[in-house]
């Protein structure tokens, strides 16, 4: 069920108590993981934490932490499951669920009591009503019992009355009438049901970032600070850049943390000593150039999604756009192939007002973005982006010596001012990781390897191919496919390649035999609504496909690479 006081319904409950954190691998959920931690240590609640990346993981956590645990809380887990059926829990456990995977399943939203929802429920998602959905078995059953032995009590008195066969057909007829007829219901009201069910369930989407939930219960318990604002701005930023949610959305949302930065801004004051070392948050306008603070501008943009895709950089005729978009910005080819911080302070201070200027002529008109920049010190100065891409690099840059687990825990450390080194090192990190990327895409295009099904297109990366270790992890393949979705849209002449989604897969666990396989929506839905989650599930239904939907992101499986061709010829029928 949903609650309606996320402080007294939630917070309150957890003082002087044990508690359970089980969290999904996302930067959200760790932005928003740290935050409860940040709460939870003012009040001296003890709590564990577990991460989990599928749902295989969340049995495993819950069976070896459950113990004297009465409160468990999943943060961007658990909400599309049926967690009480899944876990099996004591009556007295109680699971809070923060996730903003959607939809929600319909039975953690209609449990009273033991399943309780962090999140608010929206009108827009279309929750189908508890009796159109819900019904009681026992009632019918108990029904069908008195109807039954009616039947009897009936057969036997008119069996007693053989003068009366006549009566005793028309009770068994009218009988037999009604049976049918309740049947008849029960089948009407199973099929609404099912259509009902597959109506909420055939899109997945994503909703409220967890994070600024996370914040905003700090702010109303007064325990918010600009270190938990960051946080709550770099999980909600996360879920732009991966398109998990609509531009408008995010630009609500960076209107609201926008009125939390001027309230925190002025409690801290003006005092410059106080300034040097106190953390500073500034709403700006930012390029959407991957990592260019710390980078070279050339380099930012031929690796960076947007500029990349818009300037067909993967191409000749591109790299030509490019020194000239760099000589009528006045910004020498010297200059920008050195770091960004190195290059003269002039060109500096005028290279984002050129850039916004040069966008309009070389067909990037949305090359800026509202976002947030943070600085501490005189050179620490970072956007939320830089972050987001850190925390990305760190989660799923392939390590032998490290567990994910620890990955997890390098991401989570990269959002402490106490360790920047582990941030540089996710910048550093991250710029192998967009370099991989762009090198993959622009071998896939030129190697015809952007494949159109009809309904979709997709791509496979083979075992052997240039850095393909990378895209064995989600993150990474969803990056992948954002950027070959966009590449092949731009050079496409197809009229229909910008209503068209795409599947990308790679290869996994090449002991087991198993890739990985992601769908994203077409570039030209701005909803973001993802049906591939359904459409998986009944494609390998029709062929027998063996894939374990483990992920909490339903677009997101794991597949039997024999079984992949026939797979695709699945959806591509399935799709038609």
């Amino acid at each position: 069920m949903y609650i309606n006081d996320i402080r007294n319904d939630f917070y309150k409950l957890l003082i002087g108590k044990r508690v359970l954190l089980l969290v999904n691998y996302d930067i959200d959920a760790i932005c928003a993981c740290k935050i409860l931690q940040s709460i939870l240590k003012t009040d001296h609640i003890v709590y564990t934490l577990v991460p989990v990346r599928g749902i295989e993981e969340l049995k495993t956590a819950y069976r070896e932490n459950s113990d004297q645990v009465k409160y468990v809380i999943f943060i961007n887990c658990g909400g599309t499951v049926d967690v009480v059926d899944l876990l099996e829990p004591e009556d007295d456990v109680v699971f809070f669920i923060l996730d903003s995977h959607r939809p929600t399943d319909v039975c953690n939203v209609y449990i009273p009591d033991q399943v309780r929802l962090l999140s608010e429920r929206k009108d827009d998602e279309n929750i189908p009503e508890c009796k159109d959905i819900f019904k009681d078995e026992e009632v019918n059953d108990e029904n069908d019992s008195d109807e039954s032995s009616d039947e009897e009590d009936n057969g036997s008195e008119a069996g007693s009355e053989d003068d009366d066969e006549e009566g005793r057909q028309n009770k068994r007829r009218r009988l037999a009438e009604e049976t049918i007829i309740k049947r008849r219901e029960r089948r009407q009201w199973e099929e609404k049901r099912n259509q009902l069910l597959f109506t909420y369930t055939q899109y997945s989407y994503f909703g409220r970032s967890s994070a600024i939930v996370m914040f905003e219960l700090a702010w109303k318990l007064s325990k918010d600070s600009n270190d938990l604002l960051w946080w709550a701005i770099v999980g909600a930023t996360e879920q732009m850049l991966l398109n998990k949610i609509e531009y408008q959305q995010y630009i609500l949302e960076t209107g609201n943390l926008q009125n939390h930065v001027l309230r925190l801004g002025h409690q801290v004051g003006d005092d410059e000593t106080q300034s040097v070392s106190t953390l500073k948050i500034s709403f700006m306008k930012d390029l959407q150039l991957a990592l260019y603070r710390h980078w070279t501008v050339e380099s930012s943009l031929r690796y960076s999604r947007y500029s990349a895709t818009k300037l067909r950089l993967w191409t000749l005729r591109g790299e030509k756009k490019v020194q000239e978009l760099l000589v009528e910005m006045g910004l020498p080819l010297v200059q920008s192939r050195q770091k960004f911080n190195a290059m003269d302070l002039i060109l500096r201070q005028e290279f984002h007002s050129k850039m916004e200027k040069m966008g309009e002529k070389f067909n990037m008109d949305r090359i800026t973005y509202g976002s947030f920049t943070l600085q501490y010190g005189y050179r620490g100065r970072y956007c939320a982006s830089d972050f987001v891409y850190a925390m990305l690099a760190l989660l799923e840059f392939p390590l032998q010596d490290k567990s994910s687990a620890d990955c997890f825990m390098d991401a989570m450390d990269c959002l402490s001012r106490l360790k920047k080194d582990v941030l540089e090192d996710g910048i550093e990190k991250a710029k192998k990781m967009l370099v991989c990327v762009f090198r993959q895409v622009q071998s896939l295009l030129e190697m015809r390897q952007v494949i159109s099904a009809g309904p979709f297109v997709y791509v496979i990366l083979q075992e052997g191919a240039l850095d393909v270790h990378y895209f064995s992890h989600p993150h990474c393949l969803y990056l992948l496919a954002q950027f070959a979705l966009g590449a092949y849209v731009t050079a496409a002449r197809n009229k229909k390649a910008p209503s068209q989604p795409l599947i990308a897969s790679a290869p996994m666990d090449v002991e087991l035999g198993t890739c990985l396989v992601i769908g994203i929506p077409p570039v030209a839905d701005e909803s973001n609504n993802n049906f591939f989650g359904k459409a998986f599930e009944q494609a390998a239904e029709k062929i027998n496909a063996r894939m374990n939907m483990d992920y909490f992101d339903t677009s997101i499986v794991q597949l039997k690479t024999e079984d992949r061709t026939k797979f695709l010829d699945a959806l591509t029928s399935l799709l038609s």
